[in-house]
């Protein structure tokens, strides 16, 4: 029951995070992006705990493309000012 709710809470924060994609780059870098780590975050324990080696691989490279996505996100802002 543990392994799905962690799972479940994943796919939530993930969807969140897809549904304020599209907004202004302000709302971007403080939801979006820390929204997709946090819910790859979720399913890497999952995959880990489901012992899922491909799924926890390719949470991996989800959360570290989330991650370059804010730093190119928070470098755009900051050559704006």
């Amino acid at each position: 029951m543990l392994k799905e709710a962690i799972g479940i809470i994943g796919l939530i924060l993930i969807i969140l995070g897809n549904l304020t994609i599209y907004r202004q780059k302000r709302i971007r870098k403080k939801y979006t992006y820390p929204l997709l780590i946090a819910g790859g975050i979720f399913l890497t324990i999952y995959s880990i705990l489901i012992e899922d080696l491909i799924f926890v691989i390719l949470q991996i490279i989800f959360i570290l493309t989330a991650i370059y996505g804010l730093i190119k996100i928070h470098h755009r802002i900051k050559q704006n000012k």
